[in-house]
């Protein structure tokens, strides 16, 4: 009995060092197959990141590794995958979402499942207020907060008369809510007489920019993206709606939109964006110029937000010293990483990071669309009061 017992002690001994070098797993959930503009440098951002932590040694002695899923822009494919990746994977952490509806089903997923979900690009505000919960942690600057950028330049705009154009689903309606919300605040004089709400990738743009003219506004607020921001530009531009009526307009500046728009880039449109070729501070040039060296290509906004929520989610390992949900969810409320746009963190009473946007006009350069006088606006600055959240988030999900 006592060899046997000694026998299991050292094969006990022996496999300890093998269980403990298994990975970190991450599960990853994203738009790659219907919005590869974005979702391709994005994974290529995260792909750096977990390349460089690996040649460190990786975290708590153990590698990572990424298990990638393709959402197809759908909640119910997000789902699936969710429940494969948790109870068939047994992945430590869930990150990712781009459509902001896909990102609400797998904050709902990690709410149920007590899985710490990090949504990477999802910008709905519900995400951390309304609809927030303790295991959800948001990434990018929020529509409230790109909202609150934009609404510092338009407040600025001789023009009463506003018309909207968004994209009929959780994004856009909480983008026009936000920017009307904020900007009647700053402007009561100021008036929304169009409102239009094409269908995601659906767009009639002919009858869309014909019903909002007809308002007779001095000026739009956009938050169409994609095909549908190319569309809308090209028809706007051929009937000389662009650059005749000033645009204020949510994520025009990245780089992923300006690639498709070329020489049809409207002049003088206010943005949130990405200038990558102008920015000159340590931290990004750092990344972009180990991004182009492992890419050959400069890097678009998605590798910028894959690259940090792998940093994020570093940092709360660190932070933690364990992969345990509930200490990781301490650990990342009030939680301090850096970014390629420099240092940001989640705040604690509602899990939303502080990184921030660049905000500026757009412009041509040698027939390509571009960013011109830009200014970086840090997401601390515009963020709502704690007072305000508490109006707005469950209380339990602030526990």
């Amino acid at each position: 009995m006592k060899r046997l017992l000694a026998a299991g002690m050292l094969s006990a001994a022996l496999a300890a060092p093998a269980v403990a070098q298994n990975p970190i797993k991450i599960g990853e959930i994203n738009s790659y197959s219907s919005m590869p503009q974005f979702t391709q440098p994005y994974r290529q951002g995260w792909q750096l990141a977990v390349e460089e932590i690996n040649a460190q040694g990786g975290l708590l002695g153990r590698k990572i590794e990424v298990i990638a899923r393709d959402d197809a822009g759908k909640p119910d494919e997000a789902l699936r995958h969710a429940i494969e990746l948790t109870s068939k994977e047994k992945v430590d952490i869930l990150a990712g979402g781009f459509l902001s509806n896909v990102g609400l089903a797998l904050a709902d997923h990690a709410l149920k499942n007590k899985r710490l979900f990090i949504a990477s690009e999802p910008l709905t505000d519900a995400i951390v207020w309304d609809k927030g919960n303790r295991y959800t942690f948001r990434l990018r600057a929020s529509t409230y907060m790109q909202a609150a950028m934009l609404v510092e330049e338009a407040a600025k705009m001789p023009a009463k008369r506003w018309a909207t154009i968004a994209p009929n689903y959780e994004y856009g309606q909480s983008s026009v809510a936000s920017f009307k919300e904020l900007l009647k605040a700053k402007r009561p004089d100021v008036e929304f007489v169009s409102e239009q709400w094409p269908a995601l990738g659906k767009i009639d743009v002919g009858s869309t920019l014909t019903a909002t003219m007809a308002a007779k506004p001095d000026a739009i607020f956009n938050v169409t993206f994609g095909a549908d921001l190319a569309k809308l530009v090209r028809e706007g531009n051929q009937r000389n709606i662009f650059p005749k009526t000033p645009v204020v307009s949510m994520l025009s500046g990245e780089p992923e939109y300006l690639e498709v728009l070329k020489d049809e880039t409207p002049k003088g449109w206010i943005v949130t964006g990405y200038p990558w070729d102008q920015i000159d501070t340590r931290e990004h040039a750092s990344f972009a110029a180990n991004y182009y060296r492992r890419f050959n290509e400069n890097p678009k906004l998605g590798s910028v937000v894959g690259y940090a929520t792998m940093q994020a989610i570093f940092a709360g390992i660190k932070k933690a010293g364990s992969v345990d949900n509930e200490k990781l969810l301490l650990a990342m409320r009030g939680l301090q990483f850096s970014t390629p746009f420099g240092p940001a963190e989640f705040r604690a009473i509602d899990q939303q990071s502080t990184m921030g946007a660049y905000v500026g006009k757009l412009d041509q350069r040698g027939g390509k669309g571009t960013m011109v006088q830009w200014r970086y606006a840090d997401g601390k600055n515009h963020l709502p009061s704690d007072a305000y959240v508490r109006t707005r988030r469950p209380a339990e999900a602030m526990k």
